[in-house]
């Protein structure tokens, strides 16, 4: 099949996904009656609707197609990078059952509002401010993710990469809108499933066989592709990824969400162990596909994002191509929409609630839904203006793990950590990582590290210094 090339049930096969996407959005609808239904469910969930929501937002747009870009540019690279985030969310995992204890006997739903009720609102609002604005990032990177798949479709009915961003945006924002979290996981459970059954085993299977088995393969290999190697850049996303779990917004909403800190848990390591076998599978897609596709990826789609959307048409029959490229877009939307969420929240409740106290509880419900959209169209322009996924989601997440991370793993654990310090940290992990951009990298050296090396020393001194005359109070997960 010419690979860019799509017949018309596989375009059938896509758009029925889409709308269903949005119906089940719109029929979940009913059960949201309040800011607790929508935000976190009314933190109902057991461990395996838990597994499959976080593992479908772990695996998003920039994690399978910008990765899968990544390891077809880079080689190695994919896999030094993604470990270091299982790694981190194998240490949430441990984390979970404690946010979920002092969700529940606090009645915290975010970590915007651990912060206020440990160091007050200046704390909170930092916080807030930067995480709305990773958010957004990160949901730009799923449009753009979205916008590459779209796109690939515009020789036959045409459309053009602002109009497959536009689409995706329209399809987040109906279902994320109308139903908060509940739309959210439920078309994440949906979307779990198709993308394992439909991208993570039937597009390496048929890459395989189209090679000629694991002898081929191996015999057409490129082996610089697969020659570990590091450099600053890799070692800043190392750190970028294993900081970043600690203060990632998403899943603290996913452990507020949980019916208890035992599903919490249980949901969290099984989510990840799913995650973990997947990073295997996407870099043998991103390598393969040199095998298969050539050297041109980028030159003909205008984006390595597009590696693992042009595998699937040129190795599945008419059918199972459709399957597959609706079951890429559900990987994109299961993460976007988690995302979109975590920002509403952030700027609706965590933000306006703050600013404007008298705001009634339905009142923040309506807002919630008018912000889904407004922060939907702020992701568009980002995407429209970066047109990497990676990129993207690499941008966003950077400043704000130098700036959160550490200072959410404190607001949990650690009974010394003061207004003074978490502001501090804060403040010198975001200047630092900032600066540090602005100066062109010098050393090579990702940004992050020396934003988390000034957030820590900062947090650390300054809290250590005020803790007697100013000490924050510290919640225990514990009756």
């Amino acid at each position: 099949m010419d690979h860019t090339q799509l017949h018309a049930i596989d375009l059938t096969i896509i758009a029925i996904y889409l709308l269903t996407m949005i119906g089940i959005g719109v029929f979940v609808v009913r059960k949201v009656r309040d800011l607790d239904d929508y935000f976190v469910a009314s933190r109902s969930f057991g461990p395996l609707v838990l597994m499959a929501t976080v593992c479908a937002t772990i695996i998003g747009g920039s994690g399978l197609m910008g990765r899968a870009g990544v390891a077809y540019s880079s080689g190695f690279k994919a896999v030094l990078t993604a470990i270091p985030y299982l790694m981190g969310m194998f240490i949430f995992s441990a984390m979970a059952g404690q946010i979920s204890k002092i969700g529940f006997r606090y009645g915290i739903e975010s970590i915007p509002e651990l912060f206020d009720k440990r160091f007050g609102k200046a704390a909170k609002l930092i916080l807030s401010a930067m995480l709305a604005f990773t958010m957004m990032g990160t949901v730009a990177s799923q449009v753009t993710a979205t916008a590459t798949i779209i796109n690939m479709l515009g020789g036959q009915i045409g459309l053009s990469y602002e109009a497959g961003a536009m689409i995706a945006c329209v399809v987040f924002i109906i279902y994320t809108a109308t139903s908060g979290l509940f739309g959210v996981v439920y078309t994440d459970v949906m979307q779990f499933y198709m993308l394992i059954l439909f991208v993570y085993i039937l597009i390496p299977v048929a890459s395989l066989r189209a090679v000629g088995g694991f002898s081929g393969f191996l015999s057409g290999l490129d082996t610089t592709l697969v020659k570990p190697y590091i450099n600053g850049d890799i070692l800043g996303d190392i750190v970028t990824y294993l900081v970043f779990t600690m203060a990632g917004a998403e899943m603290w909403q996913r452990a507020f969400s949980a019916k208890d800190a035992s599903a919490a848990k249980k949901g969290m390591i099984l989510g990840n162990s799913v995650y973990g076998i997947t990073i295997i599978l996407v870099f043998f897609m991103g390598i393969v596909a040199h095998q298969i596709l050539g050297d041109d990826v980028a030159a003909v789609y205008g984006s390595t994002d597009a590696v693992v959307p042009a595998l699937a048409i040129t190795v599945l029959p008419i059918g199972l191509t459709g399957l597959a490229l609706a079951g890429i877009l559900s990987v994109i939307m299961s993460t976007a929409d988690s995302y979109l969420l975590v920002s509403v929240q952030t700027c609706v409740h965590d933000i306006g609630k703050t600013l404007f106290p008298k705001l009634t509880e339905k009142d923040e419900l309506r807002l919630s839904r008018l912000f889904a959209v407004g922060l939907s169209v702020g992701a568009l322009l980002i995407a429209l203006y970066i047109k990497n996924a990676y990129n993207i989601l690499m941008f966003a997440w950077s400043f704000y793990a130098a700036a959160a991370g550490l200072p959410a793993f404190a607001a949990l654990y650690w009974k010394k950590a003061t207004s003074q310090g978490i502001i501090a940290g804060m403040v010198a992990g975001f200047v630092v990582c900032v600066g540090w951009k602005l100066a062109g990298l010098p050393f090579g050296m990702g940004a992050t590290v020396p934003g988390a090396i000034a957030c820590a020393a900062a947090l650390v001194g300054v809290s250590l210094a005020t803790c007697k005359k100013s000490p924050s109070v510290f919640l225990s997960a514990e009756e």
